[in-house]
Order: structure tokens, then C-alpha cells, then sequence
């Protein structure tokens, strides 16, 4: 049993920085959600060891992540600090749903990976750096969850992880430049677009640009699409929430294209009323048809690579009905 004032710590952390996450967490069922609160307190308390605006030497922050580490897998107690408290609270979350010590170990890796690297050559090179710092993430959340076929269900976890990772990317190109100096864009797609590192860095936004994210977008909504396509396999009562997630960080790729592919120079944002237009669509929707791929490609109608064969069945033309009258 989680202490109420630690799911509060977490839940004001999530609120504070997790907008998106924080509106879907809100329909998860209170067994799930107060763990989620937990587990969201623990990603951002280790995050901010590298991107807070003030933090240590880059010996101190790695000093800081490998006692968090120890702190969490229970091998020294914690300090004092509110921060502490949080990571008490995760070293029993982990206890009590059996969240694979490997995850925890390579998420913390990714954190640490941030101390030192700011370019990645390759999207392999990138993806191995996802593996801890967003597809760990849907694969702890699965644990979470307690799915009953989890064999079926982490692989579709894992890639949906990958794709929330990749929009925050994808959209927050100039934002990574200005204030951490980092580049997500694999050079060798920048190369193949007639782009490259340094013109990122020097916030030049030009066509090239344009198309080499383009290229990635078209990439991260493939993920979406294996991603999506493993909601069936969470229980019932959890659904609805990650599909929400989903949509609403799909939907930034229609914000992206709207804004001619330029995050170089502005961060595009989803407003208030957008986000509870989505919220009240995704909803309407899911009454009439629980199949979490038909609803996702229904609400979801900017992406520019095709729906998966099977995703939009025969029997869903009372969605097509529903989105005529509720698209804007």
C-alpha cells in the first residue's frame, strides 16, 4: 500500500510537468493510477538530476544517479531530501508490482547517457538510448497494470514508448537545442536530407530540415501503429487511458505539419481546449466501439502513413458517422 502523501508528491509532479500524460493517468482506475503518480515522481526526480537548471559537475551527477539507483533497488536506505521520499516510494512500488530490476537499471543508464552525449549518428543509435528512456517506461507501466498475457502485451508496449519518445523529440528540436544543446535527429537522416548537426545547432530551419523531420515523423507513426495495436491486450479498465495518451501525443504530429514541419524555431503546443476537444472525441467514440485501433485511426487523421490492414473493420461505420459529426 502506497502512502497517500507520496501519491500526492508524485501526482503534483505529473500535474507540473506531464500535462499530456497527466490528463490520460486521470482515467485510469484509482488501483492503477496512484502507482502511476509514483512512477511518473520517479522518472522526472531521476531526469532532472541531468536537465534541472541547476545541477552538479558531471562527476556529481553521475555520483547522484548511481545513488539513486542504489536507493531504489534497496540497497541503501533514503536521505532525507523530498526528492528521497519520492524514491522511497518507487523501491516499493517496484516491490509490490515486480517491476524488472533490468528496467530500472537501463532507464537509469539513459539518464546517465545524458551527462556526456548530445548526438546520435544513427536512429539504431538513438533507439538503443530509447530502450531506457521511453521504452523501459511502457514496459514498467505494463508491470504496473499486472497484464494477464504480458508476453503479447510488451513488445507492443515497448514500441509505443518509443513513438511518445519520439513526438516529445520530434517537437521539441529547437527547445533540446536551446536550453540542453542536444540533437535527437539522427545525422545520417539530416545527411540524406541534405541537412546536418551543426545547422540544427545553429537553429537554421530551412527545407532540408523540413524533410528530414518529416522523415521521422513518417518513421514514429509506424511505431504507432505496432503500438497501438497492443492495447487490446491490457485489461479492459486500463484502455481507454493509454489510447487517450496515445492520441493526444499523436495528435502534436498534426500541430508539426501545420507549422510546415518548423520546430527548429518554435515548439508547437496543444491548447486546453484541443486537448478536451480530443478527450471528449476519443470517449464518444470508445462507447460505441471498444477496438482501441479503430478509435485511435478515427480521432487520429493527420498521420500521413497508412492505417494498418484491419485497423479500420467493416463493422465500424457508425465510427465514420460519429467522426463526420464531431470532426471540426
Amino acid at each position: 500500500m502506497i502512502d497517500d502523501d507520496r501519491v500526492a508528491r508524485g501526482k503534483r509532479i505529473q500535474r507540473r510537468t506531464g500535462r499530456t500524460f497527466h490528463v490520460a493517468t486521470r482515467l485510469l482506475p484509482e488501483r492503477i493510477r496512484h502507482p502511476t503518480y509514483v512512477l511518473y515522481g520517479f522518472f522526472r526526480v531521476a531526469d532532472e538530476i541531468v536537465d534541472a537548471e541547476n545541477t552538479g559537475s558531471p562527476s556529481e551527477q553521475r555520483e547522484e544517479i548511481d545513488r539513486i539507483r542504489r536507493v531504489v533497488l534497496g540497497e541503501e536506505p533514503p536521505g532525507d531530501a523530498p526528492a528521497d521520499d519520492v524514491l522511497a516510494a518507487f523501491r516499493d512500488l517496484r516491490s509490490d508490482c515486480g517491476i524488472a530490476k533490468s528496467d530500472v537499471t537501463v532507464f537509469l543508464d539513459a539518464m546517465a547517457a545524458d551527462i556526456d552525449r548530445s548526438q546520435y549518428e544513427t536512429y539504431a543509435d538513438l533507439e538503443a538510448y530509447m530502450n531506457g528512456s521511453a521504452a523501459a517506461v511502457g514496459r514498467m507501466m505494463t508491470s504496473v497494470m499486472d497484464v494477464e498475457e504480458p508476453e503479447r502485451a510488451l513488445p507492443h508496449a515497448t514500441k509505443l514508448g518509443e513513438a511518445f519518445q519520439m513526438t516529445n523529440f520530434l517537437r521539441d528540436v529547437g527547445e533540446d537545442v536551446r536550453e540542453r544543446e542536444r540533437v535527437y535527429l539522427p545525422a545520417r537522416t539530416l545527411h540524406e536530407h541534405g541537412a546536418s548537426v551543426q545547422q540544427v545547432l545553429e537553429c537554421r530551419f530551412d527545407d532540408s530540415i523540413a524533410a528530414a523531420i518529416r522523415s521521422e515523423l513518417e518513421r514514429t507513426e509506424k511505431l504507432y501503429a505496432e503500438g497501438v495495436a497492443g492495447i487490446r491486450y491490457l485489461p479492459e479498465d486500463c484502455q481507454l487511458a493509454v489510447l487517450l495518451a496515445a492520441v493526444l501525443y499523436a495528435d502534436h504530429h498534426r500541430l508539426i505539419r501545420d507549422h510546415g514541419y518548423d520546430t527548429l524555431t518554435e515548439t508547437p503546443s496543444l491548447s486546453l481546449a484541443r486537448t478536451l476537444r480530443l478527450l471528449a472525441h476519443t470517449r464518444w467514440l470508445w462507447q460505441w466501439n471498444d477496438d482501441p485501433e479503430a478509435v485511435f485511426y478515427a480521432v487520429v487523421d493527420s498521420f500521413e502513413v497508412d492505417a494498418p490492414t484491419g485497423a479500420r473493420r467493416s463493422h465500424n461505420w457508425r465510427n465514420c458517422r460519429l467522426v463526420s459529426y464531431l470532426s471540426p
